[in-house]
């Protein structure tokens, strides 16, 4: 399969999904102008992935967000429920990374948690000097 690649700008996140390197990343702002129309493309792609009968590896999906708005949450809600629903849930984890002083972050992390039936993993990032 191939691997999507979208660089971060002022509003959207990086998104690196490459299956051959098993890196799964959605990182930095995510307040696009129209969420629907930047992440379909996103949202297609992890629906092939994981409902692919390859997807049988385990896989982390790492989302290191700093900042996201109510339409990309439904988004990101979305992109969670396609793996929920996936046959290969049960290999997958969400790594969850959030800033020390940043609790809004992990709070929404912890409530996607309770919300969607994946293995979660909250990783605290490192403090920059």
């Amino acid at each position: 399969m191939k691997s999507l690649h979208i660089e971060a700008d002022d509003d959207t996140p990086k998104v690196y999904l490459d299956p051959d390197a098993g890196i799964f990343l959605l990182e930095g702002k995510s307040l696009p102008e129209n969420a629907f129309d930047f992440y379909e493309p996103i949202l297609k792609w992890v629906e092939a992935f994981f409902n692919s009968e390859n997807t049988t590896q385990k896989t982390a999906v790492n989302f290191n967000l700093d900042y996201f708005n109510t339409a990309s949450s439904k988004q990101i809600a979305k992109l969670l429920k396609i793996i929920e629903n996936s046959p290969a849930s049960e290999t997958v984890t969400v790594k969850w990374h959030y800033d020390e002083e940043d609790t809004d972050m992990l709070k929404a992390g912890k409530r996607y948690g309770k919300l969607i039936k994946i293995h979660f993993e909250f990783i605290e990032n490192p403090e920059e000097d």
